[in-house]
């Protein structure tokens, strides 16, 4: 029994650093990315993950040590889940489809053709 509660622990314990290392990079990517649809990127894409992965070993922890499956955790993982990807990419249609330039160096744009055909 004493093992099982150590690998609990170790497992528990490595989702939320790594949760915790994950949005740390996404913090990171959204000072130096250099524009609006990069940083998008950084903080919807790997924030998103961090936030699930504290939010699974937190919930881990209610249903092995306390006896708790926490119906809060699991619609709040749902959430967050479903709507930061949405989000984060309804923020960068929207800023393209305001004007928002592209970073310099970019290679390409896809919505490029799209947006010139609705204006005419």
């Amino acid at each position: 029994m004493e093992m099982i509660n150590l690998a609990a622990e170790a497992l528990i314990g490595t989702l939320i650093v790594l949760g915790s290392m994950i949005g740390l990079i996404s913090v990171l990517g959204l000072i130096r990315f250099p524009d609006v649809y990069l940083r998008s990127h950084a903080a919807t894409k790997s924030a998103t993950l961090g936030v699930l992965l504290i939010l699974a070993g937190v919930f881990l922890y209610f249903m092995l040590y306390l006896d708790h499956i926490s119906a809060k955790l699991l619609l709040g993982i749902v959430f967050v889940f479903l709507t930061s990807p949405v989000a984060g990419h309804l923020n960068g249609r929207a800023a393209h489809r305001s004007g928002v330039a592209l970073w310099n160096r970019s290679v390409r744009d896809d919505l490029k053709k799209s947006l010139h055909q609705k204006q005419d």
